[in-house]
């Protein structure tokens, strides 16, 4: 081989290999330009809190969607029962047309003169064609009640799909609200997986123990603690008051109502429910439940809402302070209501 031909390989080979090295060099920098950087642990903590409040703001979106669901669900239950009440009259009047087709079958296939004249007993037979016309007529009866009731039971199914379709698009809503839950969920746990198992453990620790700081405020068995109340709660709110505190330290899960965990409006629907004052399980729907209050004549069992459009709920407890079930990852606390952004208040019962 010449050496220029030498020469000429050993520069392609060269470019070659410089091209390579500038595209793995370009990929390099893109992806770590790409990549999220590692969070500091308050960085952390914030992302984690902020995914989690969403995450919360899309199960009461989808809890206020329980009572839509309830009412279809509902509809369609009665309109099912409708339905097979109209079906059975229908029935009912097709047997009836089917005892008179069977009378009648004997003579349908003769005139009426010609059963005159081959009658041995011509009045008796003008006795029995003055019957057939009444039977003629009970025939015609009966297939006009047929066609009403055929007429009512169409109607009834037509409504029956209406119904269903409403109730299946309200159920799709509520499911893709249920994956953005999981959704923001997950992108949390992301957050701290980039994070050392050293701010792992720490940030388990420190939740760890502030669910044991609120089970340590849970109220005695003889309820002592309840006297420690700025503004005495007697009465319903005093047991829903009650309810509320000792379910201090319990765990946050959508869509709970209790015992033992419990989203924002499942606890308050739980506490007022012992009081006997039945709640829909959506902060939205409670915020129209009870008497609207202001905030500075707020009594111990008020119903305190945050957020514009509501998508918290809160029991207030005086002194400012509030019990509620935060958001996912943390217990059932108390907290002051300022911490928020209040938007309303009402007082069941």
């Amino acid at each position: 081989m010449s050496t220029g031909r030498i020469n000429r390989t050993k520069g392609i080979a060269l470019a070659a290999i410089t091209s390579t090295a500038v595209v793995a060099g370009v990929i390099f920098i893109q992806g770590a330009a790409g990549a999220d950087p590692k969070p500091t642990l308050d960085e952390a903590k914030k992302q984690v809190a902020a995914l989690q409040h969403k995450a919360e703001v899309a199960g009461e979106s989808a809890n206020d969607l329980r009572g839509q669901i309830s009412v279809s669900g509902a509809r369609v239950k009665a309109l099912q029962a409708a339905i097979a009440k109209q079906q059975s009259q229908v029935d009912a009047v097709k047997r009836q047309i089917g005892s008179l087709a069977v009378a009648g079958y004997q003579t349908s296939g003769m005139t009426t003169t010609a059963q005159l004249l081959l009658s041995t007993n011509p009045d008796q037979f003008l006795s029995q064609a003055s019957t057939a016309q009444a039977f003629a007529g009970q025939q015609n009866s009966a297939l006009r009640r047929y066609q009403q009731a055929q007429g009512k039971l169409g109607d009834l199914q037509a409504s029956e799909q209406t119904e269903l379709a409403a109730l299946q698009a309200v159920q799709a809503q509520q499911d893709a609200l249920k994956k953005q839950i999981q959704t923001n969920l997950d992108a949390a746990e992301k957050v701290l997986d980039k994070l050392s198992d050293e701010e792992r453990a720490r940030i388990q620790e420190e939740n760890e123990r502030e669910a044991e700081e609120a089970r340590d405020e849970r109220p005695s068995r003889d309820g002592d603690r309840m006297d420690d109340l700025p503004v005495p709660a007697n009465g319903r709110a005093g047991t829903a008051v009650q309810v509320a505190m000792a379910q201090l330290g319990d765990s946050y899960v959508w869509g709970a109502e209790g015992p033992n965990s419990f989203d924002c409006s499942g606890l308050m629907l739980y506490a007022w429910g012992k009081a006997g004052v039945s709640l829909p399980h959506s902060s939205k729907a409670q915020a129209s439940e009870g008497r609207r209050v202001s905030k500075s004549q707020l009594m111990p069992g008020d119903l305190v809402f945050f957020y514009s459009p509501i998508s918290h709920v809160g029991m207030y407890i005086g002194n400012g302070r509030m019990v509620h079930a935060p958001r996912p990852g943390k217990p059932v606390k108390t907290d002051p209501i300022d911490q928020m952004p209040y938007t309303t208040a009402v007082r069941p019962g």
